[in-house]
């Protein structure tokens, strides 16, 4: 039986997962009401209402819409966009329309998977030489992005959308770039962190990333940084 748009909808996520992120600025942006179910990541072991609706994985999020789940942050936030866009409004969708733009934007999010957090990851866990190699790698990930942006105000143009719904969530940490890498994000990448402070003044966005400082703090006992 298909699930309507008006079935109660529960995201279950930790406060400070990026990838979970994208799922609740996608909610929001929709102004989609949502309960929030807190899943503490600090925990070794997964509640029974992860293991039940994400049996695969066990990992978060997950998007629970009329009692079925739906897993992977991506995955969410296209299930988001097609459930919840007004057919007259194609303008308010995520994803752009046109279907190459659309295979490009899903590209770059999966990039930003790849690529980015995977060179955050080493920047955080790695010592010495190969520290300094993760962050001048990760970088050169954020500096391509960069170009992908261009002049542009949003990566899809002048509306906010898919591929900036993947990535902003990961602005939360530049602040833990500069203290840890000792990195002016503003020097290395000037367009990126103007597109951040747009992205900022978004309430979809605002309402969810939390401080640079507390990303910090949280990211510093989950690699067990002094």
């Amino acid at each position: 039986m298909a699930t309507t748009s008006s079935e109660p909808v529960t995201c279950v996520d930790f406060w400070c997962n990026e990838f979970g992120m994208r799922a609740r600025i996608a909610l929001r942006e929709k102004r989609v009401p949502f309960e929030f179910v807190e899943e503490d990541l600090r925990v070794r072991h997964r509640s029974d209402l992860v293991r039940r609706m994400n049996p695969v994985h066990r990992s978060i999020p997950i998007l629970i819409h009329g009692g079925r789940p739906v897993c992977g942050s991506m995955n969410i936030v296209e299930y988001v966009d097609d459930v919840w866009t007004q057919e007259e409004a194609e303008a308010g969708r995520l994803l752009p329309a046109d279907p190459l733009e659309r295979a490009r934007a899903r590209f770059w999010a999966d990039f930003v998977d790849q690529k980015v957090y995977d060179a955050q990851t080493r920047f955080f866990t790695s010592r010495g030489e190969e520290k300094r190699a993760a962050m001048a790698e990760l970088l050169g990930h954020l500096r391509r992005l960069e170009a992908v942006l261009g002049d542009k105000a949003f990566f899809g143009g002048d509306e906010f959308g898919f591929l900036d719904v993947a990535l902003v969530p990961f602005s939360a940490m530049f602040y833990g770039y500069e203290q840890h890498g000792g990195v002016d994000m503003e020097a290395e990448c000037p367009a990126l962190v103007r597109w951040v402070k747009r992205c900022g003044e978004r309430e979809g966005v605002r309402e969810v990333l939390p401080s640079g400082l507390h990303m910090y703090q949280i990211h510093k006992e989950f690699y067990q940084i002094e």
